[in-house]
């Protein structure tokens, strides 16, 4: 998406009619890019030429400035998610409808390592993206704003020192009213970034938890690891096992203890040979139901090796038989259309991926997810 490529339909007023050869989802998305507005990316261009300087005489498009100091050039500038401003004072992030954390940490990872990197492998694909989707008709530029606040200092040596931070500081952003987004970091964060957001809460807390392992163990190697945040987190008074949905489950790698946890505290489990016999459509319905189920909040936590082990090389432990993108991008786009706490990406390691796609899927799972709570009026969202 350049600079040449912002010419809206609203700017002049002769919109034509769509044409009859579309399809359902193109007419919507072709007509309501018309719809949105451009004050954004106007600003974006403002302040590229005040901080930025001016082109050189040369250059013909003077909305371009002598320094990168926003979306374009996509392969220039300083990785945040989505180029979005670094925020150091994590003590405004309040002021923002989004902010981004990176929990750097793979000391709970019981084959591979490497989800420390994740952060930043999610942070460097996200400049390939744009903050508009065409299907989902959403300029995120225009709709919302994203902070990216770095990075919690964890402890490597230390897990439980390394839950404190992370609960600390997402607890932080929660109650500033920004909506948390984590950049994993193994699953072991699971368990402390739910404990941040359910002392914020008088009611109750679901989980929605895309994976292709139960992780509802108690202890894997005599420690809390990332094969356990799920019984640690439903002993959290708030947050019953019954509203804890385990979406994609099986394979080779589900250790039995935490099946066996699973069945004693009723969690709900769905397997994709579930989802997808049923459809993704009721598959999502039924994950909401349970969830929600008397819960005053949803917290969304998704481990890219839900999919395909083809489609997810840079992870720890990769299996076949999971989801397809179009799956679980379309399984999260309905999850989205309720609101969420916050959301967490887990797993991704890029020391083990290909073409960075892995990362590119974490970074398509937020920004879908983003998209479709502002297309259902969610995001903006509360302040505290």
């Amino acid at each position: 998406m350049g600079f040449a490529h912002h010419h809206h339909g609203q700017s002049d007023g002769q919109t034509p009619p769509p044409h009859d050869n579309y399809g359902p989802e193109a007419r919507y998305a072709v007509q309501r890019e018309a719809e949105l507005p451009t004050a954004g990316w106007e600003a974006e261009v403002e302040r590229g030429l005040r901080l930025g300087l001016p082109a050189a005489d040369s250059i013909v498009d003077r909305r371009i400035p002598t320094f990168s100091r926003g979306e374009l050039p996509h392969f220039a500038g300083i990785n945040t998610f989505l180029k979005a401003p670094y925020v150091e004072d994590v003590t405004t992030c309040g002021e923002y409808d989004v902010a981004v954390l990176g929990a750097p940490f793979d000391g709970g990872t019981t084959y591979r390592p490497g989800t420390r990197f994740g952060p930043q492998g999610i942070r460097k694909i996200s400049a390939l993206y744009g903050p508009y989707s065409f299907e989902l008709g959403v300029d995120l530029r225009e709709s919302i704003t994203i902070a990216d606040l770095g990075d919690v200092f964890t402890i490597p040596a230390n897990i439980e020192k390394t839950f404190d931070q992370i609960s600390k500081a997402v607890g932080h952003v929660y109650a500033s009213g920004a909506f948390p987004v984590v950049l994993g970091g193994d699953h072991s964060i699971g368990y402390p970034t739910v404990r941040g957001v359910a002392e914020h809460l008088s009611g109750n807390l679901g989980i929605i938890h895309f994976d292709r392992h139960v992780d509802t163990q108690e202890t894997d190697l005599d420690e809390r690891m990332h094969t356990t945040p799920w019984f640690h987190a439903t002993d959290i008074p708030n947050v019953p096992p019954k509203n804890l949905v385990q979406i994609g489950i099986g394979g080779w790698q589900a250790p039995r203890p935490g099946v066996k946890v699973g069945r004693e505290r009723g969690t709900t489990i769905m397997t994709v040979t579930d989802c997808v016999e049923m459809g993704i459509e009721a598959a999502a319905e039924k994950a909401l139901e349970v969830a929600w189920d008397g819960a005053e909040a949803v917290w969304l936590s998704f481990d890219v090796d839900c999919l395909d082990a083809a489609f997810v090389p840079g992870t720890g432990w990769p299996e076949p038989g999971g989801f397809l993108p179009r799956e679980v991008l379309k399984f999260i786009q309905l999850i989205a259309e309720r609101p969420l706490a916050g959301i967490e990406v887990v797993e991704c390691s890029p020391p083990y991926d290909n073409a960075e796609i892995t990362s590119l899927i974490a970074t398509r799972v937020i920004c879908d997810t983003l998209g479709c709570l502002v297309r259902a009026g969610h995001l903006p969202g509360r302040r505290p």
